[in-house]
């Protein structure tokens, strides 16, 4: 390690933020401005920002992201007008929650009762850059960055090997488990808009060694857990020398380890095999584990037990869970999807919302009575809620009458723990929920929230595939809301 002698304060490259400062202009020993510019970016890593010592900086360990992809209506769920005209106010009545003041609908009377455990924001918002639609939306949300390309059809391309990486990969490279198990984990299927799957769900330019575990099954069935398996006529100790064997050769061939080394292969194949031996993460994958009554209290549904899952995923040591509502975006709203361009109420009273309220529900009450709310982050957000006004065109979709059209101008989203405070409003909508009439948050400020609740700030640079400096997200967008935190 490389330092300067008389001036303290050093990062794991051997300088710190303000040593690179005050030589800067001296070449560095001969560095170049790019290695310069990396180890400046390697400091900056490792300094927390004055300002972020206080208001939640590094209270998480772990991240739940619970995505409802679809676009739920906010009016209809977690910010009901009953004083608007019956055509933006819609079926549902209003009830008091557990909070004084904090009021949700009728078909979510369990949420309402935990509703002392976590904030409402109910002013999220965005202007669309170019498209109005699903993919580009859940890009955002996923990455902290607009995307770029786009096909003649209107979608966007599929998942790229230079997309901007997803938040829990980002996490994965900075902060690894403490333990030997799956650092990001996204279940129980992919974000999807018609024929494009899983955009802005990858490590793009970050390489395939920082992918999610895609784990696309129905916890709600018998789930298949082969990749955690050992094969009975491999016993431990025969793998343990396999692996010692390969890290022999390939301390001997240094030109091949250099030429994967941004591949990240030979740690990829550790935490592979630490994984298998451990049988962490296959005790983490066993909902069997679970007594009857909570599995019934998550509903016994694909969402309920995903979210059940992700608890446990948590619990074993897994730093940044994402549990998508399990159906296409742009799919039916009266079989399982929340995009409601007509059947609004119905759908909503009958499927989805019982399920969304068993399972948010029951996972705040749950991690809260274990403890694990203090030190883990759960957000619940969509790509956009609904427009105010039934029967409307936002998007060019046709709406029926008793439909509802995308909106980014104005929704909600829950967010808990690590700090959030407890039984709150963030932010208000206007008279009909059309847009913020208090303190607006961009949904890229909710992934700058939950880096800075990690201790990480989101102004750390990594460098894409043209060795180009990025921010973790788009600077453009705001800071964390640190106002979330108690």
């Amino acid at each position: 390690m490389l330092s300067i002698p008389g001036i303290s304060g050093s990062t794991c490259d051997g300088f710190s933020r303000r040593e690179l400062l005050r030589v800067g202009g001296v070449g560095l020993f001969g560095l170049s401005l790019g290695q310069i510019l990396k180890l400046e970016a390697a400091a900056r890593a490792n300094d927390a920002p004055k300002s972020n010592k206080k208001s939640g900086w590094g209270k998480a360990k772990s991240v739940i992201l619970i995505f409802l992809q679809g676009g739920p209506s906010h009016l209809d769920i977690w910010d009901p007008k009953p004083d608007a005209p019956a055509e933006i106010r819609g079926s549902f009545k209003h009830i008091e929650s557990s909070v004084k003041g904090i009021y949700l609908t009728e078909v979510m009377p369990k949420l309402a009762k935990q509703m002392d455990k976590c904030t409402l924001i109910r002013s999220l918002n965005y202007t669309p850059a170019g498209l109005f639609n699903h993919t580009a939306a859940i890009y955002q949300m996923m990455t902290g960055y607009t995307p770029d390309r786009v096909s003649p059809s209107g979608q966007l391309e599929p998942p790229a090997p230079n997309d901007f990486p997803h938040i829990g990969s980002q996490i994965s490279r900075i902060k690894p488990p403490e333990v030997p198990m799956l650092p990001f984990v996204l279940l129980p299927r992919p974000t999807q808009e018609s024929n494009v799957i899983g955009k802005g769900s990858t490590a793009g330019f970050l390489g395939a060694a920082f992918d999610p575990y895609y784990f696309y099954q129905d916890p709600n069935k018998e789930i298949k857990l082969d990749d955690f398996s050992m094969r009975k006529e491999v016993p431990k100790e025969r793998l343990e020398r396999r692996a010692t064997l390969l890290k022999t050769v390939e301390s001997q061939m240094p030109d091949m380890q250099a030429a994967v080394e941004k591949f990240a292969l030979d740690k990829y194949y550790t935490k592979a095999f630490d994984l298998v031996s451990s049988g962490r993460a296959r005790d983490a994958f066993d909902l069997s584990k679970e007594p009857d009554t909570l599995r019934d209290r998550y509903g016994p549904h694909t969402f309920g037990q995903g979210l059940l899952l992700g608890r446990r995923l948590i619990e074993a040591g897994t730093r940044f869970v994402q549990v998508n509502w399990p159906a296409v975006a742009n799919g039916n709203p009266t079989v399982d999807a929340f995009d409601t361009h007509a059947a609004n109420f119905g759908p909503l009273r009958n499927l989805h919302c019982p399920k969304l309220d068993s399972g948010l529900s029951a996972l705040l009450e749950d991690l809260d009575q274990r403890g694990l709310l203090k030190e883990t982050l759960v957000v619940a957000i969509g790509e956009f809620g609904r427009s105010p006004r039934l029967g409307v065109s936002t998007s060019g979709n046709g709406n029926a009458p008793d439909g509802r059209d995308h909106w980014p101008y104005c929704y909600t989203s829950i967010v808990a723990g690590a700090g959030i405070t407890r039984g709150a409003l963030y932010g208000k909508s206007d008279a009909t929920a059309s847009s913020p009439a208090e303190k607006p948050v961009h949904p890229v400020q909710l992934l700058a929230t939950m880096y800075h609740a990690l201790g990480i700030d989101p102004h750390t640079i990594v460098y894409n595939h043209l060795n180009q400096p990025r921010e973790l997200v788009d600077a453009r967008f705001g800071e964390p809301v640190t106002g979330l935190f108690g």
